[in-house]
C-alpha cells in the first residue's frame, strides 16, 4: 500500500486581535459606570497616567483650545440639561429614603415597611397577617378560603375586606406577593408593569390558557391554542420570562440608580448640536515629568517603565477612539432622526446599524458596541441610543415605531361610543400611504397594551350611562 504525500495551499484572511485592539473593543462596549471603574483601575496600576484637568486658555490660545476640545462642541446652558422626564436627576423621595434607612434582612418585614407608607394602621394589621402566612418566595402557605375566614374572625372584617388588603399586596412593591399560585403571581406582576408594555395582553392569555404548554416549552402548541403567530408568542414568552416567580426573595433593598447621559443633544441657532458629556468622558494623559525622565533613561532598569509608558499610550489612544466613535455615531443618529426629535414618534425614520456604520466608516459590530448602554440627553428626555434604530416596515417607507404611534393616535382620537376596529385602523392608515394588514394593526395595538374595539366599547358604557344619568 502506497502512501501519497502532497502539499496544499489555502488562501484566507485572519484578524489578529492584538492587546491594543482588544483593549479598544472593551472600551467601546463599556457603559459610563464601567468606563469610570476601568479608568480608576488603570490609574491605580499605571503611575505614568493621570487625569487631565480642563484649563482656561490664555488670550492668545483660544483657537488652539477650540481645536483640542472640538469633540465637546459647545455645551448648552446648565438649565438645558435637566429635561422633565429625562430620568437622570439624582435623588430619592422621602419615602424611598425611609425604606432604605430602615431596610431589614427579613423580606416580609421589608414588604410591610413599604405597605406602611400606603395602608392605614388597621389594614396594615391585615397585611401583616397575610405576610405571616406566606413562604419565603411570597406564596400563601394555606388555602385562600381558610386564611380569609381566619382573618375575618381575628380582625372583625368581611371576607371582601381582607381580600382587598391581599389584592393591595399583590399589586404592591414587589408585585405578586401573597399569591395563591404561580399563575396569580405572574399575572399580578404583568398588571403592575408601568405604562404600555409590548406583548402584555398575549402574555396574560398565555398565563391564563397555556401555562401547561409554557412549562413544557412548546411554543408551537401555544401558538396553535391561542391562534397566534409563533413570533408573537415568543415575544410574549420573553416578557413572561422577565417576571420573577419568587418575588419576596428578590425584594432586596436597592438605591435607585441615576442614568447619566453620555451625549447631550440640543437645538440652537437653527440646528441640532451634539456634545459629549464631560462627566462621562474623562480624559487621561501621560505625566510629562515621567515621560521626559524616561526619554533620557537607559539600561535594563528602565525596561519595565518603558512598558508602562507604552501601555499608557495605548490606553490613552483607545479612550480617544471611544470618544471619537461615540461622538460621530451620535451625530449621524441625530442627523437621521432629527424629525423624531422635532415632532415625536410618528416621525421616527427607519435606521439600521449598517447605515450608521457606513456613514462613519466603521464595522457594524463597532456601532453595536458603542450604542449599547449609552444614552442621549435630548429635549424629549434621556433615550438609549439603541432606541433610535428601527426597522423599515415591509412595503412602506416608515418605521415600525412610527406606525405604532399612528395606531395609538387614531385610537386616542376615536369616538368613545364607536371605537375603531383593527380593519378600520388599517383603512385609515392606508389613506395616509401606510399599507399594513389588519393582523399587523392587532399586533401593534397589543404592543401598546390597548384592548380590542369590543373591550374598549364595553369599558366606556358605564361612563356614558353615568353621564346620561
Amino acid at each position: 500500500m502506497k502512501a501519497t504525500l502532497g502539499t496544499s495551499m489555502r488562501l484566507g484572511q485572519q484578524l489578529n486581535l492584538t492587546p491594543q485592539l482588544l483593549q479598544s473593543i472593551r472600551l467601546l462596549q463599556f457603559d459610563g459606570l464601567q468606563l469610570e471603574q476601568e479608568i480608576r483601575r488603570v490609574l491605580e496600576h499605571n503611575p505614568l497616567l493621570e487625569l487631565e484637568q480642563e484649563e482656561e486658555p490664555a488670550p492668545g490660545e483660544e483657537a488652539d483650545a477650540a481645536v483640542e476640545t472640538a469633540a465637546f462642541d459647545e455645551l448648552p446652558e446648565p438649565a438645558m440639561w435637566d429635561v422633565p422626564g429625562g430620568g437622570w436627576q439624582i435623588g430619592m423621595d422621602d419615602g424611598a429614603q425611609r425604606i432604605a434607612a430602615t431596610a431589614s434582612s427579613d423580606p416580609q418585614l421589608r414588604i410591610l415597611q413599604r405597605a406602611a407608607l400606603e395602608l392605614p394602621a388597621d389594614e396594615l394589621e391585615v397585611a401583616a397577617f397575610w405576610l405571616e402566612h406566606c413562604d419565603d418566595a411570597g406564596y400563601l402557605t394555606a388555602p385562600l378560603e381558610a386564611l380569609a375566614l381566619r382573618a375575618s374572625e381575628r380582625f372583625g372584617r368581611t371576607a371582601a375586606q381582607v381580600e382587598s388588603v391581599r389584592q393591595r399586596l399583590l399589586a404592591g412593591d414587589p408585585a405578586g406577593v401573597a399569591a395563591v399560585d404561580l399563575r396569580e403571581c405572574l399575572q399580578a406582576q404583568l398588571t403592575a408593569l408601568p405604562g404600555r408594555v409590548a406583548a402584555r395582553p398575549l402574555a396574560a392569555r398565555i398565563l391564563e390558557h397555556a401555562l401547561d404548554l409554557l412549562a413544557a416549552h412548546d411554543v408551537a402548541a401555544i401558538a396553535r391554542r391561542l391562534e397566534r403567530d409563533e413570533a408573537d408568542v415568543r415575544e410574549a414568552i420573553g416578557l413572561v420570562l422577565c417576571l420573577d416567580p419568587r418575588p419576596a426573595e428578590a425584594d432586596a433593598p436597592q438605591v435607585p440608580v441615576a442614568v447619566v447621559p453620555d451625549v447631550v443633544v440640543w437645538h440652537a441657532d437653527g440646528r441640532w448640536r451634539v456634545a459629549l458629556n464631560p462627566v462621562t468622558a474623562p480624559r487621561v494623559g501621560i505625566n510629562a515629568g515621567y515621560e521626559r525622565a524616561l526619554a533620557g533613561a537607559g539600561g535594563a532598569d528602565a525596561g519595565p517603565l518603558r512598558e508602562l509608558l507604552q501601555e499608557a499610550r495605548w490606553f490613552s489612544r483607545g479612550l480617544s477612539m471611544r470618544y471619537d466613535t461615540l461622538l460621530r455615531t451620535a451625530r449621524v443618529i441625530v442627523e437621521r432622526q432629527a424629525a423624531f426629535l422635532e415632532r415625536g414618534e410618528e416621525a421616527m425614520a427607519p435606521l439600521t446599524l449598517k447605515e450608521v456604520a457606513e456613514a462613519i466608516g466603521m464595522h457594524e459590530s463597532s456601532v453595536s458596541r458603542i450604542t449599547t448602554g449609552k444614552y442621549l440627553q435630548t429635549p424629549r428626555g434621556t433615550i438609549e441610543m439603541k432606541r433610535f434604530f428601527d426597522v423599515r416596515l415591509e412595503g412602506a417607507s416608515v418605521s415600525a415605531t412610527a406606525v405604532r404611534a399612528m395606531v395609538r393616535r387614531l385610537i386616542d382620537a376615536e369616538p368613545p361610543q364607536r371605537p375603531l376596529a383593527d380593519e378600520a385602523i388599517a383603512a385609515l392608515l392606508a389613506r395616509q400611504g401606510v399599507h399594513i394588514a389588519r393582523r399587523t394593526v392587532a399586533k401593534y395595538r397589543e404592543q401598546l397594551d390597548i384592548a380590542p374595539a369590543r373591550a374598549r366599547r364595553v369599558k366606556t358604557l358605564p361612563t356614558l350611562l353615568a353621564r346620561a344619568g
